[in-house]
């Protein structure tokens, strides 16, 4: 029986050779990416305080160096998805497209602005606009092209419960069990840090080793792959073959120029932390703006990954992709955050109030009745898109 896409198996035809993985279009956004940081290497620190308009015009290019950058590493990581297969190649593009979060966040907390609230904002705004926004735009697009998708349930499930124990733990628990302005004590902080790197450090081992099968688009009319290779599922838990040295080779090549396209965001991520401090300072807007923008110049590349994955009828990429990226970001983005406030002694606020309290309950409830039924379908999607409104209401004060 055929596979219902063969962009979630390993891929041994991809063409090799230094065309293939530096095409033009790789080309221009590395040399972009790294001449926006030589400039602002050279002149960055007048830019970044110029009177406003220039500063918007240095805003404006470093967005679009990053987003640029950005989306040469989703590219990169998406081609290994192609050839690892799942989950192997959807949790490169997700830890990669993390680590760039955890990079701008680090880079606001760092800066010359008071930001305790940004790791908590980035959180909060990822799992918004993943798990509403995407999510919902992924159901209803695959569902208006292909009426019902089908996934592996099982996988859904492990990914929801670990999602619902982490963010529950770093946002809400500490409203309960410190000082009462969400803030986190010290103790509390280094446990909460350690239970996250540990929980998710066995969440990752499981799903790359044994329970891989969990995580792989089952046969048409299936609901999981079973739990050992047969001739109807051949893949079962058997790992992706390694491959001939070429195309072991061509892996390594991909590797190299998705850390190429990472390290320019990394290095300007301080400037563009200290235009969104001022940005906001001088806006007046709300602090939670701050992780917003992050989010959106975090998930963009991917998010058009996740929509293209459920046009093509590829759910299990999509929900590979979405519920991955938010559980990473979690499971990454928590840790950072505390232990670098407790390294510099950076007050971190990580409760959330009321309002996101109550949208919280809502997504996470409203993406299980999603991802543990038996396939999706446009109405879920319209019901997702809902709550991103909602969340939009909520955080303008409307």
């Amino acid at each position: 029986m055929s596979r219902p896409d063969p962009s979630l198996y390993p891929s041994t035809t991809e063409p090799s050779g230094l065309r293939a993985v530096l095409p033009p279009v790789t080309v221009l956004r590395l040399a972009t990416a790294w001449a926006v940081l030589a400039a602002f290497r050279v002149g960055g620190a007048a830019w970044l305080a110029a009177p406003a308009p220039i500063a918007a015009v240095a805003f404006a290019v470093l967005l679009a160096a990053i987003m640029t950058a950005a989306f040469a590493v989703v590219r990169e990581a998406d081609r290994l998805a192609d050839r690892l297969g799942e989950p192997y190649g959807t949790l490169i593009l997700t830890l990669s497209v993390v680590a760039i979060e955890v990079i701008l966040i680090v880079a606001v907390m760092l800066g010359p602005g008071d930001a305790p609230t940004i790791g908590r904002d980035s959180i909060f705004a990822v799992m918004m606009i993943i798990l509403a926004l995407v999510v919902g735009l992924c159901v209803l697009a695959g569902g208006l092209r292909h009426r019902e998708q089908s996934y592996n349930a099982q996988g859904a499930v492990a990914y929801l419960s670990m999602t619902g124990l982490l963010v529950g733990a770093a946002l809400v628990l500490p409203n309960a069990t410190g000082p009462g302005d969400g803030t986190v004590r010290p103790g509390a902080a280094l446990a909460l840090a350690a239970i996250t790197v540990v929980t998710y450090g066995a969440f990752l081992a499981m799903q790359t080793g044994r329970w891989r099968r969990l995580f792989v688009q089952p046969e048409a009319g299936a609901l999981a792959v079973p739990p050992s290779p047969s001739p109807a599922c051949p893949h079962g838990d058997a790992p992706p073959a390694a491959g001939p040295a070429g195309a072991r080779r061509i892996v390594v090549a991909r590797a190299v120029v998705l850390v190429a396209a990472l390290l320019p965001i990394v290095l300007l991520a301080h400037d563009l932390a200290v235009l969104v401090d001022r940005g906001i300072a001088g806006l007046g807007a709300p602090p939670a703006l701050g992780g917003l923008l992050i989010a959106i110049i975090v998930f963009t590349p991917e998010s058009i990954t996740a929509v293209g994955a459920a046009w093509r009828d590829a759910m299990q990429r999509t929900v590979n992709l979405c519920l991955g990226a938010f559980l990473s970001t979690v499971g990454l983005t928590v840790p950072a955050v505390l232990l670098v406030g407790l390294a510099t002694g950076t007050p971190v606020v990580m409760g959330i109030g009321p309002a996101e309290t109550v949208l919280l309950v809502l997504t996470l409830g409203l993406t299980g009745l999603t991802f543990l039924g038996q396939r999706t379908s446009p109405i879920q999607g319209i019901a997702h898109l809902a709550l991103f409104a909602l969340y939009v209401v909520v955080l303008f004060g409307a």
